[in-house]
């Protein structure tokens, strides 16, 4: 990969990812901190504004997962509301972006505008919602209408969940909030009210608060599904891509960008952002065998059988991690073994057939294989090399920049901070200050313009 001299550089989008109790997180180590403590937010957080990131990510989860009836013993249990963490996070940073996932399935329009304008409100215009679908009926027996919507549904919700909130934010006009000495603070006439109607909502009131500094926060989304590249394409500003090589990550690259474009938005309005790990060493070679060890605490023998379990769903705990992969079939119609979890092997049988068919190519035993399904690669080397292979994989369009997450929280992301984004900056392909006052403004995205409505009186509401 190269850069064509013609081509304006690209500034390298970067957010922190705080990771849960799972087999990227080494949690066990005696110098991981705790995963639900604030102290460890605070860290990630103030370590991602020193190194000039454009946000901070907060993934969510909405049942604890269980393992044949039991709580999944490799689960975040205890992690505090996410809206109170971001809230909580806006007081001790100044420039760095706030983002949640919140389900759109389980949550109804009007509280997550207010939620999410108020995070705005409170930061300073640094607020974004990463609108995620609920998929299975285990999460959705903690809420109240219980069971869950089938896939085509879920994406028919989200959209019109997006769709209500935006208009709900666009509920108040510019100057519908006024401050007058004399009169005090009062809202004009018709201020905050709107009026949805749709399949699946049908609201009318006033909202409650203002329009957000950003007029809409920031909207990420994630989409693998021809139907899910169409819904992020068509709604979201960013996009959090699950290809972490670069020939995968281009072709997705372009092709949402393309569906961008057909639907009449500015491609370069719409970015795309995949995750990544990085593992650093004062040599290549160094780092290659730290990066190896690394991936071998990650996956032991316990945590390689529960993670086939997902694709058996079966128990698999009576073999040997050290053998060769479980002779015995899938079980496709049983319950979930393991339930909460987002199935990424919808076709068992077929997973566990290429599964089985490498094993035996390559002679790798359930654990190596475990190891090679479901650890990411990352990008491994000296801080040099990691900065070059970063740069290289934007500017030739791999993505926009990436979500980067350590193994190691809350300090791993210091290393990178350290040693990695000072190359970064010095190439010019990262800020060496905030320029921006709000979070879409660091992204490059404009701000949205709020539909035109018939003008009101300038008097105070029930004056």
């Amino acid at each position: 990969m190269s850069i064509p001299e013609h081509k304006p550089r690209k500034q390298i989008i970067l957010g922190a990812h705080l990771g849960g109790v799972n087999h990227h997180t080494l949690w066990h180590l005696p110098e991981s901190g705790s995963q639900i403590d604030f102290s460890s937010f605070e860290h990630t957080a103030r370590t991602a504004e020193r190194g000039k990131f454009d946000f901070f990510f907060l993934a969510e989860g909405l049942a604890l997962r269980e393992r044949d009836g039991e709580v999944f013993d490799q689960d975040v249990v205890g992690r505090p509301d996410t809206f109170t963490v971001l809230a909580s996070l806006a007081a001790v940073t100044d420039h760095l972006g706030l983002a949640g996932t919140i389900s759109s399935t389980f949550n109804e329009p009007y509280e997550l505008a207010r939620q999410l304008a108020s995070l705005d409100h409170l930061s300073g215009g640094r607020a974004a919602w990463n609108v995620v679908t609920s998929f299975d009926a285990f999460t959705g027996a903690n809420f109240r209408r219980g069971g869950y919507l089938d896939r085509s549904q879920r994406y028919e919700r989200a959209a019109e969940t997006l769709a209500a909130v935006r208009e709900l934010w666009d509920a108040w006009a510019d100057d519908d909030l006024v401050i007058d000495k004399e009169a005090g603070v009062f809202a004009r006439p018709g201020a905050g009210s709107f009026r949805h109607q749709g399949p699946q909502f049908d609201v009318s009131g006033r909202f409650g608060v203002p329009r957000p500094p950003q007029g809409h926060p920031v909207i990420l989304q994630a989409g693998v599904s021809p139907q899910g590249r169409d819904f992020a394409a068509a709604g979201s500003d960013a996009i959090f891509s699950p290809y972490g090589r670069f020939d995968e990550a281009r072709e997705y690259y372009v092709d949402v960008k393309a569906r961008a474009a057909r639907l009449g938005r500015n491609p370069d309005h719409l970015k795309i952002l995949p995750s990544a790990s990085f593992v650093l060493g004062d040599t290549e070679a160094e780092a290659r065998e730290r990066a190896h060890w690394v991936r071998e605490e990650q996956v032991t023998g316990r945590t390689a059988q529960i993670l086939l379990e997902q694709i058996w769903n079966r128990d698999l705990s009576g073999y040997d991690p050290d053998g060769p992969l479980p002779d015995v079939e899938p079980l496709v119609d049983a319950p979930p073994f393991i339930a909460g979890r987002a199935l990424i092997h919808a076709d068992r049988p077929a997973t566990v057939a290429r599964l089985r068919a490498r094993a035996e190519a390559e002679g790798l035993s359930l654990r190596q294989i475990a190891i090679e399904e479901f650890t990411r690669g990352g990008f491994v080397g000296t801080p040099t090399q990691v900065a070059d292979a970063l740069d290289r994989f934007v500017q030739d369009d791999g993505s926009d920049g990436f979500v980067l997450g350590s193994h190691l929280v809350p300090t791993g992301l210091d290393a990178f901070v350290d040693s990695v984004v000072p190359l970064l900056q010095e190439r010019g392909s990262l800020r060496a200050e905030y320029t921006g006052s709000t979070l879409r403004d660091n992204l490059g995205l404009p701000a949205p313009l709020r539909p035109a409505r018939s003008p009101r009186e300038a008097t105070p509401a029930g004056v």
